[in-house]
């Protein structure tokens, strides 16, 4: 938890961004794994702790925005919660801790809300993302919960967005400390893997890592040779010599800011030619990310540089022909690389999109486009001095994608699709890092660089 002022900072600065009715703030609940007593490991909901900071189930925060006045509801620890969790701080302690004057029960906020709604002011709130929350807010609105989404608040949305995407000095530390973490994790990783054993022991190995130096893992791990599936979480293949070993994970702090790294590299600890020619390729796209990006900048742009570069290399492996630069203005690279560059990271690994991609990603200047790859990018708007973003430039063969294409006589003639078929054993490669925007541009996030280049990898996985 950071220092009182940090969250009454935080909450009068939402204040000044609104005006009238009462801003609803609910946190999150323990949610059973396969019977009551067994929970999912709790996670507090992202933006209740933005602003209230408390990493405890069942509370909940109302700003008033005529009063000003600020206030948590929840309800104290029982014999029985004592019994079995020890003792614990009352409400009012942990509100004071925050800088919050006035508790509630957890059952008086059902009153302050029909109150309120009685006088005919309005609640903003933000679209519930959990069942548990989406069956509570029903009931303290008493609006269906499938009609919850749309009655949230647009406003409310843009002006969390605002606050939470420019990361403070502190949340900036923070965010290192889970990519030192990470890069423990990756290190981990290409130490232990050589053809044999299983991805889950090497899964299983960094998420202890990951739960050794804060909350654990920020996402289920990505532990493939498959990397051509881009979100592959089964782990029961044994590796093979020859494969590639695609590896997504990043951790969480015990304060929950997130990270997120991925690295590939050989089973046995040496790229063939084929394999290192791709690998180039990827890695100079994200080089290219790093090289441009900064304040003013449009990070869709940025994923179209990372797309020449990705195209212009394909073409020079024979797998893409004719002018790049048109290909990749039809998305003609999408077939190789799907997905989008990236996403804004901090307190959620993809920051804030259970608000909204269109609040988080784009905005009134920025339009999702409909290219091919550009489509799926969750983050193409204007970069400030303090987002957070991940680079992840990717290069996939798909076989299905890749007869879909050539059977739909998709891609604008610009792939040799009887080249690419020599490549459908492949798998995938993707390499990502964290980027902070600076005043001056950008810098890295996370002091110790898991190895990248190929020769690094090498060097490492062999002892070096």
């Amino acid at each position: 938890m950071f220092d009182k002022q940090t969250y009454i900072a935080r909450r009068k600065a939402l204040h000044a961004k609104l005006s009238g009715g009462l801003v609803l703030l609910p946190g999150n609940d323990e949610s059973p794994a396969n019977y009551p007593g067994n929970t999912f490991r709790f996670r507090q909901d992202s933006t209740f702790l933005y602003f209230f900071g408390l990493n405890r189930p069942g509370c909940s925060g109302l700003l008033d925005l005529d009063s000003g006045e600020d206030v948590l509801f929840g309800d104290d620890p029982t014999l029985e919660d004592i019994i079995w969790t020890g003792p614990q701080p009352s409400l009012a302690e942990l509100a004071g801790e925050v800088g919050v004057e006035k508790t509630q029960s957890a059952a008086h906020l059902q009153k302050r809300i029909e109150a309120a709604v009685a006088k005919g002011r309005r609640i903003l709130f933000l679209p519930p993302y959990r069942g548990e929350t989406r069956s509570t807010m029903s009931r303290l609105l008493g609006i269906r919960a499938d009609r919850l989404a749309s009655y949230a608040s647009a406003e409310l949305a843009r002006a969390v967005v605002a606050l939470r995407e420019v990361k403070e000095p502190a949340e900036i530390e923070e965010i290192e400390r889970a990519c030192e973490t990470a890069g423990k994790m990756h290190r981990l990783a290409m130490r232990m893997c050589r053809p044999g054993i299983t991805e889950r022991e090497i899964a299983g190995a960094i998420e202890g890592v990951a739960l050794q130096h804060g909350a654990g893992v920020s996402f289920p791990s990505i532990v493939t040779q498959h990397g051509e599936t881009l979100h592959n979480h089964d782990y029961d293949h044994v590796l093979q010599s020859g494969r590639l070993m695609l590896i997504d994970a990043g951790a969480e702090t015990a304060m929950n800011y997130c990270s997120d790294f991925t690295r590939t590299f050989p089973v046995n600890g040496r790229f063939t030619g084929r394999q290192k020619d791709v690998y180039d390729i990827v890695l100079a796209a994200n080089d290219r990310t790093f090289e441009l990006a900064g304040p003013d900048t449009f990070y869709y742009r940025m994923h179209n540089e990372a797309s020449m570069v990705i195209a212009e290399g394909l073409k020079s492996l024979g797998l893409m022909r004719g002018n790049m630069q048109d290909a990749v203005g039809v998305g003609a690279q999408a077939l190789f690389m799907p997905h989008g560059l990236g996403h804004q990271m901090g307190l959620d690994v993809h920051d804030m999109e259970n608000i909204g991609e269109k609040y988080v990603g784009y905005d009134e200047e920025t339009l999702r486009s409909s290219t091919p790859g550009l489509s799926s990018l969750r983050m193409g708007k204007r970069l400030k001095e303090g987002f957070v973003i991940t680079v992840e430039p990717g290069i996939y063969f798909i076989p299905a994608l890749i007869a879909k294409w050539e059977r739909e006589g998709l891609g604008g003639g610009f792939i040799d699709f009887e080249k690419v078929r020599e490549y459908l054993d492949f798998g995938g490669i993707r390499i990502e890092d964290d980027m902070l925007i600076t005043y001056y541009g950008n810098r890295m996030l996370g002091g110790n660089r898991p190895p990248v280049t190929t020769a690094g990898i090498e060097a490492y996985m062999n002892g070096g």
